[in-house]
């Protein structure tokens, strides 16, 4: 299954993953140019198992700098209807789920490339956790919360 990573213009919703008011030091951001981030989010996609990746269903991974207002330290936000929870009714012309994971706050909390990178593997799993209906409960019990 190939999944591509969009940039993505609009906000979206409330759910999802979230930091507890966790900052850099100095206040600053890493610097990390969107595209290299972007390669970032692609190789986590990449290091799913495939026997996972091929049953993601109709979901579509974006890019978008900024957490969403009510939310700035949101680093990540799962959206549309877990595959254990879908019916029959599902396929008739729904939309793709979405999986957004937003670059700034990330950067925000990271101090150098590596750091950047096990974040984003990081918020990826969590948020395709959600995809196959796993909630955050139990992906803290597991570490990945």
């Amino acid at each position: 299954m190939s999944i591509r990573v969009y940039r993505r213009i609009s906000k979206v919703g409330l759910v999802g993953r979230s930091v507890e008011a966790v900052s850099r030091q100095d206040g600053g951001v890493f610097e990390m140019a969107r595209d290299e981030f972007e390669e970032a989010v692609r190789d986590a996609l990449d290091q799913i198992p495939p026997e996972l990746a091929r049953v993601m269903d109709n979901v579509v991974v974006l890019v978008e700098d900024q957490a969403p207002p009510d939310d700035p330290e949101l680093l990540g936000l799962y959206e549309g209807i877990p595959l254990t929870e879908r019916t029959s009714f599902y396929a008739a012309g729904s939309l793709p789920d979405r999986i957004t994971i937003y670059r700034l706050p990330t950067l925000a909390i990271c101090d150098e490339r590596d750091d950047v990178v096990e974040e984003v593997a990081i918020t990826v799993v969590h948020e395709i956790a959600h995809h196959f209906g796993i909630d955050d409960d139990r992906l803290h019990e597991l570490g990945w919360g």
